[in-house]
């Protein structure tokens, strides 16, 4: 593999760049080269600390000729047109979860990759975290025996974490299950060999003040007969991350004195100064992450086997097995590293990773599976699946 590093253009400079910087700063094997975003001081932030060029659009950067792979950090809705144009410019793209927001888009995304030859990557989603990626090695050691089923859950307040208007209108990618159930089902995907079958479920819409899908708890049928239960709540005052060691889903410890602070920043807001809140956790604009001490996690998961239980930690996997129990640690290096792997596979030696574009429109599909089950009241049968060696059926 060659020594050089990946030249790489960013697509979108708010929240979800934000959540990528420490691994951009820390990983030699990548080097931010350009980007792309409509607010110029965004570009000039980005130009003061990485150099390279800006650009007011997407479909810009996409021909920038010094650029090897595009990071698709834009809002969902905006996903299908900005990853076609950086396929069409003959970049790799690695975008950000979900793929798409509907299902003609994500088909139309897979297409394109498949069409131009290039590398569709989804991600970073929690299905690339080290705990993860330990248990799927420990599954398919088969030591264990297979698993049987698996159990996850969150009790967040992603609800009340400030909010532009799209981001709670569904049909825009808006509520938990675009941005935060996705998580769930990559991570349940992964474990359970990736061909869900159908899924039972019912979502929960409380709040006439932010009118989208707050909650879900979902059933889950998988090829071979594995099953798995996924509970997620974005209204939760209980935060499950005690559960966790205490430590963030971004790997840093909790702050128990900061209890109800999303709450507390959103009262007496109206839409307008709601959306100006977000616009401050935007690069040039917000504070970084706090630095992680732990690898990233979304609520605990357990993976029942025929022979032991994984039960998922920020820091490795607690194995129960019949007569002993025992914690295989999972190492801490630069955050996010495993999505870097990918990238450079990709770019590198022409390797796709797991969470492909074929990935991420499955896991999509089980997305509005899970809505239409809760509308109907029946199971929904799938069809878009694909499996953790890329088949797809």
């Amino acid at each position: 593999m060659t020594s050089e590093p990946v030249r790489l253009g960013v697509a979108g400079l708010g929240r979800a760049f934000m959540l990528m910087l420490p691994t951009f700063r820390q990983d030699p094997r990548v080097r931010l080269i350009a980007a792309a975003a409509p607010r110029a001081e965004s570009r000039e932030a980005f130009a003061a600390e990485f150099g390279g060029r800006g650009h007011e659009t997407v479909e810009a950067l996409a021909t920038d000729p010094e650029v090897e792979a595009i990071y698709v950090a834009t809002p969902h809705q905006m996903h299908a047109d900005h990853v076609c144009a950086a396929l069409e410019g003959g970049k790799h793209v690695l975008v950000d979860k979900p793929l798409a927001v509907s299902m003609a888009d994500a088909d139309r995304m897979v297409d394109t990759a498949e069409r131009t030859g290039r590398h569709l990557i989804v991600g970073p989603s929690h299905s690339f975290d080290a705990p993860v990626a330990l248990a799927r090695r420990l599954v398919e050691g088969g030591d264990h025996g297979a698993v049987r089923m698996v159990q996850a859950l969150n009790y967040t307040d992603f609800l009340y974490r400030p909010r532009r208007p799209e981001e709670l209108r569904t049909e825009e990618g808006g509520g938990v299950l675009f941005s935060q159930g996705v998580h769930q089902i990559d991570v349940v995907r992964l474990l359970c060999g990736g061909l869900a079958r159908s899924v039972f479920a019912m979502t929960g819409a409380w709040d006439p003040e932010r009118p989208t899908e707050g909650a879900y708890s979902a059933l889950v049928a998988f090829e071979g007969g594995a099953f798995a239960t996924l509970t997620y709540s974005g209204y939760a005052h209980f935060d499950s991350d005690v559960w966790m060691d205490g430590v963030g889903e971004l790997g840093a410890p909790k702050d128990p004195t900061a209890y109800g602070k999303a709450r507390k920043a959103l009262a007496g807001l109206d839409p307008e100064a709601e959306a100006r809140l977000k616009t401050t956790r935007t690069f040039g604009q917000g504070a970084d992450p706090a630095p992680a001490t732990h690898h990233e996690h979304f609520g605990p998961v357990i993976a029942l086997c025929d022979r032991a239980d994984l039960r998922l930690m920020p820091s490795g996997v607690e194995v129960s097995a019949d007569t002993e129990r025992w914690f295989e640690e999972a190492p801490l290096g630069v955050p996010r590293a495993e999505v870097v792997d990918a990238l450079v596979d990709a770019v590198r030696e022409d390797r796709a990773p797991v969470q492909s574009g074929a990935w991420g429109r499955a896991s999509l599909e089980l997305c509005h599976a899970i809505l239409a089950s809760a509308e109907t009241g029946q199971p929904v049968a799938l069809h878009k699946q694909s499996d953790t060696e890329g088949r797809t059926r």
